[in-house]
């Protein structure tokens, strides 16, 4: 397990090709481009075609730790959840960048962004946007009214997008979902889900200094790892784990 994958329930590293257009949906094409995938990594043996259309391939669930490659209409997502290495997570998301373009015609002229984003889950069985709160407010002047005497905090769920160059196409969003509702902070009925943090880099296409995807992806992956590693960790995992602890 990488050392990110110590810092809360699940971890995980995704890559997204956002298209303009729709993605080629031929049976020999799909089914190729999956198989020249699963030639690669023999553990991938779970294939379905969703209700809603999309394709998709990854390993066993059971273990806890498995790679999975999803085709939507306009969107190519891959991705490993709690990985052993992050040269895995790279092993997987840069062979299907390498491969896509070659089954399924997809062009650069066809592109709109490629996203890289790490994902921090912890299962909590509470009021997720209490916790938030309490675990990022402190300190800030919302403090003051989240301490307000007998409120509730029923939605918080801060979200943050930056830009790192001028023309602003190479961009960063934070964003943390919670899956908590008024009905349970009413009944204080809470199911075990998960609180989720999410960063992402996301390099628009068109002038980007980047040939092939395959090195956008070097380049973003780097990108978010060195500001997780700095800032994400200590700033919002590390307060988040520690105030879920405490409950």
């Amino acid at each position: 397990m990488t050392p990110f994958g110590s810092l809360c329930d699940d971890f995980g590293v995704c890559v997204y090709l956002n298209n303009k257009m729709e993605t080629p949906d031929r049976r020999e094409a799909v089914l190729h481009f999956f198989e020249s995938l699963q030639k690669n990594f023999k553990e991938m043996t779970e294939f379905d075609r969703r209700e809603n259309g999309d394709y998709n391939l990854e390993g066993d669930r059971e273990g806890g730790s498995y790679r999975w490659v999803t085709l939507e209409a306009r969107r190519l997502c891959s991705g490993y959840v709690n990985p052993p290495s992050f040269e895995e997570v790279d092993a997987t998301n840069e062979r299907v960048l390498e491969t896509a373009p070659y089954h399924l015609d997809l062009s650069p002229l066809d592109t709109e962004a490629l996203d890289v984003m790490y994902s921090f889950d912890f299962v909590y069985a509470g009021n997720h946007d209490e916790v938030v709160a309490e675990a990022l407010v402190v300190g800030t002047p919302l403090e003051h009214l989240v301490g307000i005497a007998g409120s509730k905090v029923v939605n918080y769920e801060p979200s943050l997008m930056f830009a790192l160059d001028e023309p602003c196409r190479l961009q960063c969003r934070l964003s943390i979902e919670t899956r908590t509702n008024a009905y349970q902070i009413r009944t204080g009925q809470f199911p075990e889900a998960p609180i989720s943090v999410y960063f992402t880099v996301r390099q628009y296409w068109g002038k980007q200094p980047y040939k092939t995807y395959f090195e956008s992806y070097q380049n973003q992956r780097r990108i978010a790892h060195e500001l997780v590693e700095s800032h994400v960790i200590p700033h919002i995992i590390q307060p988040l784990s520690r105030t879920i602890s405490a409950k």
